[in-house]
Order: structure tokens, then sequence, then C-alpha cells
């Protein structure tokens, strides 16, 4: 079992059995965006940050490291992470537990700044090369939260709506009317976190009103 030097949920029991390990290494060595982008290269020496889990029963797919979270190696932590947290209805030593949340965003390393100081998107060299192989050896997952557009383009596909609002508006379409089915996880669309989003959610009120009651609900049914 390796050990990284970086957050992964990669306590020596944690990430499970061979096979995740390996690949879990396979991708704290990537450097695929360096070697072989998909237009500019990474800006920086690459460092993933990812929690997989063989255990967890909850996966949050998010965007990408931000720069706090690429300095720190942990992800989520900032103020997206502390309304993220909240959102859920769980402290941060339950959402830090790889037996209880993995975390696998649509790109692992923080991708670089644009012209105006924001993240730039997710590198596209990323999910399309490692997203299908880590959900393979975690087919435990019973609840994706997909939080952003990113998450939603690629988990969703077709069955996504041309806007997050509608996407997150219609949440019932992919959560409602099922029990969880093995490899079939519940996929639950959402606004990311980040402050940028306070006036999306004064916007929607059906968010705060209808989805996180939900959500809280679906995590202390996952976690008892």
């Amino acid at each position: 079992m390796m050990v990284s030097r970086d957050f992964a949920g990669d306590r020596p029991d944690e990430s499970g059995g061979s096979a995740l390990s390996q690949l879990v290494a396979r991708i704290k060595n990537c450097h695929h965006c360096l070697d072989d982008p998909r237009g500019k290269p990474l800006p920086h020496e690459p460092r993933p940050v990812l929690v997989p889990s063989q255990h967890a029963k909850i996966c949050i797919i998010g965007q990408a490291p931000g720069t706090r979270v690429h300095a720190s190696g942990k992800p989520f932590t900032d103020a997206s992470g502390d309304r993220l947290r909240g959102w859920m209805g769980i402290s941060s030593e339950q959402f830090y537990d790889p037996a209880k949340v993995a975390i696998i965003p649509m790109g692992f390393c923080f991708p670089g700044l644009d012209d105006k100081g924001g993240d730039l998107p997710p590198r596209k060299e990323c999910a399309p090369k490692w997203q299908a192989a880590l959900f393979e050896l975690m087919p435990q997952i019973e609840l994706k939260l997909l939080v952003g557009m990113y998450a939603q383009n690629w988990h969703l596909g077709k069955n996504r709506h041309k806007t997050l609002s509608k996407t997150v508006a219609h949440w019932r379409d992919y959560v409602g009317g099922r029990a969880p089915v093995a490899g079939q996880p519940m996929l639950l669309p959402m606004p990311h976190p980040s402050w940028r989003n306070t006036a999306w959610l004064r916007k929607n009120p059906f968010f705060e009103r209808d989805v996180i009651p939900f959500l809280r609900q679906e995590i202390k049914r996952l976690l008892a």
C-alpha cells in the first residue's frame, strides 16, 4: 500500500484493495497534463488531490482544487468546504473520514488562474483518463453529489439540462423513485458552494428549501 505525501484517503486501511491502491499511486505520479497536454500544459508541478475509498457510500464529485487546496493538499479547505459541510449537515471529522466520504473531483490538480484571477476549468485530460477507472473500483458508492457544471456534464451526460439551474431544479429526476442499486448510485446535482453562488441561492430558494433537507436525510441514512 503506497503512502502519499498528500491527503488522498490513503492511510493503510482506507483506500482498500491493491487494485485501487495501485491506481491511486499512478494518479499521484501522473504528469499527463505536462507530457501530453490538451492545449497549454499545466503551469506548475502536478499535485493531485483526491480521497478514494472502498468503504464510503457517499462521494463528492467537484470541480478541481483551488489555490488553497493546492497549497494544503487537502480538499475543500476553504469557505466553499465550510458551506458544503453545512449543506450536508456533517462535521469536519466526518467529512474527512475516507470510510464515510470519498472525494473525486473532475480534475485532480489545481488548473491555474485565468487573466482575471479566477480558477481555470478542470484540465481536459484528467476525467477521461481516470474517472471511469476509479468508480469501477468503488462500486459501493450509493450517492454521488455532482457539485457544479463539470461534474454534471460528465456524470449525467445527455440526461442533463442545458443549464446548471435547470439541471438542479430537476434534481428529483435523478434521485427519486428507486432504491439504490449496486454500481448505479443516486446522482444529486448541486451548485458549487462557492461564495460566488450566493446570488444564485437567493434566486433559487428551492435548493435550500427542498434539496438540502433531502441531502441531509440521505447523508444521515448512509452514515448510520
